[in-house]
C-alpha cells in the first residue's frame, strides 16, 4: 500500500495511506473532525497551560497542527493535545461540593497580622532610640 509523499516532511512522516479518503475519518453525525484541547509548556518545569482547541482527524495530526498554531510564537518546550471528549470536568451546578471544605484562613498570608507587629516593633525601636 502506497503512502502519501509530500514536500512537507511532517505529512510524509504520518504514513497516511494514499487510498484513505479524508471523509472516512470524519465523525459521521457531525461531519467534522474531532476536537482536541491544546496545552502549551513555555519552559522546562513550568506548568502546561490550555491555549486553545483545534479540529484534526487523529492525535498525530492534531500535534502537528498544535505545533504550527500555538508553538511557533514565543518560547515552547512542550505541547500536549487531548481529545475534548476525554476531558472530564465538573459542571457549574456541581460547584457546591467545594462548600464542604472548611475555612482555612490560617493558610492565607492575610490571616497573619505580622505587618502590624512589625510596624509596632519599628515604632517602639524608634521611640526607644529617642
Amino acid at each position: 500500500m502506497a503512502t502519501i509523499i509530500s514536500l512537507d516532511p511532517r505529512v510524509t512522516r504520518l504514513s497516511i495511506d494514499e487510498g484513505v479518503n479524508e471523509r472516512d475519518v470524519l465523525i459521521p453525525t457531525l461531519d467534522q473532525h474531532p476536537t482536541f484541547e491544546v496545552f502549551h509548556q513555555e519552559k522546562s518545569g513550568s506548568h502546561h497551560v490550555h491555549v486553545g482547541t483545534l479540529h484534526a482527524p487523529n492525535p498525530e495530526l492534531a500535534l502537528i497542527l498544535a505545533k504550527e498554531q500555538f508553538g511557533r510564537r514565543g518560547q515552547t518546550h512542550n505541547i500536549w493535545v487531548v481529545k475534548t471528549e476525554d476531558v472530564f470536568t465538573l459542571t457549574s451546578e456541581d460547584s457546591d461540593i467545594f462548600d464542604t471544605v472548611p475555612e482555612k484562613t490560617y493558610r492565607d498570608v492575610s490571616a497573619y497580622m505580622v505587618r502590624n507587629k512589625v510596624e509596632a516593633f519599628k515604632k517602639a525601636q524608634k521611640e526607644g532610640a529617642e
